[in-house]
């Protein structure tokens, strides 16, 4: 027959009472908490606060502008919404030349008050501007939509987005420009 294993019982955990030091009483904690509701140099403070909001704000307007996640506005976050700043970055627009259409059409107009003839061409390029970011966006809405398998799941809203970048300057697109001129974007 064999033997059985003797089992030791696990022994207990040694534990020293108390935490090593006294539990301090009330009035001594509401006194460690206790701060002036004003400090006692204000306009000292108020520097303090407008330099460190100042470095806060600094921080996010450069992070918008690099287009990193966590800035952006609720308008500009999502995977979507960055492939279409791509796309529309990645290639001349004729939306970019809208303001310097209206400046010319602005002179002309001084320069010639009674030509209302004017008006047409004017109207004429921001038809062909909206037209060009219509098709931008559906261009892109077809790739989202080709990308995740349905075209339900493309976000609403993504026309106008489009269109408004579109027709802005290059260089005065915020998020800027992630990508340049010519880059394939897949």
């Amino acid at each position: 027959m064999a033997k059985k294993a003797v089992e030791t019982p696990p022994e207990p955990d040694v534990f020293a009472g108390g935490k090593g030091r006294a539990t301090p009483s009330r009035r001594d904690r509401e006194a460690a908490n206790r701060r002036p509701i004003v400090v006692a140099d204000r306009k000292q403070a108020r520097k303090v606060s407008r330099s460190r909001e100042a470095e806060v704000r600094e921080r996010a307007r450069i992070g918008m502008a690099n287009g990193e996640e966590r800035y952006l506005p609720a308008r500009d976050k999502g995977p979507q919404r960055k492939f279409a700043r791509d796309f529309v970055d990645s290639q001349w627009t004729v939306g970019e030349f809208l303001i310097p259409v209206f400046v010319l059409f602005f002179v002309a107009t001084l320069v010639v008050p009674q030509a209302t003839w004017l008006f047409f061409p004017l109207y004429g390029y921001l038809a062909i501007t909206i037209v060009d970011g219509l098709i931008r966006a559906a261009m892109i809405r077809r790739r989202l939509a080709q990308r995740l398998g349905d075209r339900s799941k493309v976000e609403r809203g993504l026309n106008l987005y489009v269109v408004m970048r579109a027709s802005q300057f290059r260089n005065l697109r915020v998020p800027k420009p992630q990508v340049r001129r010519g880059t394939r974007i897949e």
